[in-house]
Parts: structure tokens; sequence; C-alpha cells
């Protein structure tokens, strides 16, 4: 007689990514105020600050070392790399309000919180003041001061480790498929974000929010 699977426990803990989750960062909020034409900002966002190379400093990469290396390649942008990091608390927006509802809804049922997220230690140090609910996390794993990024399944065992999750009680958040798609690999719980509505509808079936959070809870903001 094939035995029957165990039980689907309700989840113990929950890991928020934060960019693109919890909070809006875009090299946009500040180069539109510097590059005029639209084509043009995204030229430069793409192929000199690109996203690959802003993804070695979330990696642990300094920022001077890595500013430098795009001075010396494109000498005639110097001026606007250099902005990247003189002016990084810029690209900053505002945090996404229906998420952080979430956020607080979870917290209020006793939930563990956690969060992890690819951001540079260097300029990790501007979030707490300006989003409080980031104190509402037990602890605020930062790829740059790990010296790892995600998907790289090293640092979600390294979450796991260090405190004591167990990834088949444990929801993972990230608005990256790639992202999910490792921790899923791993055993978590890992979700796609695609939006505070549906994130909600998540939660609910997994026995995190009553079905009546999800029911009332007013439209949110951007």
């Amino acid at each position: 007689m094939t035995p029957s699977p165990p039980p689907i426990t309700r989840p113990t803990a929950v890991i928020f990514d934060l960019g693109g989750v919890l909070i809006d960062w875009d090299p946009r909020h500040l180069y539109r105020s510097l590059i005029a034409d639209e084509a043009e900002m995204e030229a430069f966002l793409a192929e000199v600050v690109s996203p690959a190379w802003n993804l070695e400093q979330d990696r642990g990469r300094p920022f001077v070392e890595a500013v430098d290396l795009l001075v010396h390649e494109h000498p005639d942008r110097a001026e606007l790399i250099r902005t990247y990091w003189n002016r990084w608390p810029d690209m900053l927006g505002e945090a996404h309000h229906d998420t952080v509802a979430i956020l607080g809804d979870l917290r209020s049922t006793g939930v563990r919180l956690l969060a992890l997220t690819n951001w540079s230690a260097e300029t990790y140090r501007f979030a707490p003041d300006r989003y409080p609910f980031l104190a509402w996390f037990e602890a605020v794993v930062v790829s740059g001061a790990e010296g790892l990024i995600k998907p790289d399944p090293i640092l979600f065992r390294l979450v796991a480790r260090r405190h004591g999750i167990v990834p088949a009680e444990t929801v993972f958040i990230d608005d990256s498929a790639v992202n999910v798609e490792a921790a899923a690999d791993l055993g978590f719980r890992a979700l796609r974000f695609r939006g505070a509505e549906a994130l909600r509808a998540d939660l609910v079936e997994l026995g995190l929010l009553p079905a009546a959070v999800a029911a009332d809870a007013p439209d949110g903001v951007h």
C-alpha cells in the first residue's frame, strides 16, 4: 500500500525580497533629471551603468572600484557615471504600500519575517531610515555583506542555516523568476511576486492570512 503524503503544514516563516516587492528602486528616478532624451537615458542604463555592472556591487564589489572601472571605459560619460554613486539615494522611490500592508498583516499573525535582498552593503545603509517597516523583520540579509547574490543556492542555504529556517515551512517571495526557481529547487514554498492582490490570495491559500483580510483589504498605491 502506498503511504499517504505528509500533510501540508502552515508555513512558519516568510522571506521577502525588497526591491520590486516592497521598495521602488529605479535608476530612472535619478537619470530622468540628468538625461533629457528618454532613448539616450535607456541606452546609458542598459549599456554603461548596466544591471550586470550593478549586480557586482550587490555581490560586494566596492562602488569606488566599480565607478573607476566604468570611467576608464567611458571617459566621455564620467560625470554621469560618478553620479550613480554620489546621488544613489535619489534612485529610491516610494514603498509599495499595498505590499507593506500585507507585511503588516503577516506581522500581526506572529509568523517569522525575514528579508533577503540583492543590495550593495554600501547603499543599503540608506534604506532603514527611509523605510521604517524594515525594522519589522527579525533579520535582513544583504547580499553585498555576504559576498553572494541570489540565485546562488549557497546564499539561500546560508540564510536557512543562520536563522534556523526549514525551507519546506518557509514562503519565499521575489519578483525575479530565476530567484523563485532557485528557491523552489531548494524546497522553499516560492512565490513569484506579480502584485499585492495576487500575493494576498496566495498567502490566504497557504493559511497565513484569513480570507476576510483579503476580501476587505483596500486598494494600495504603488
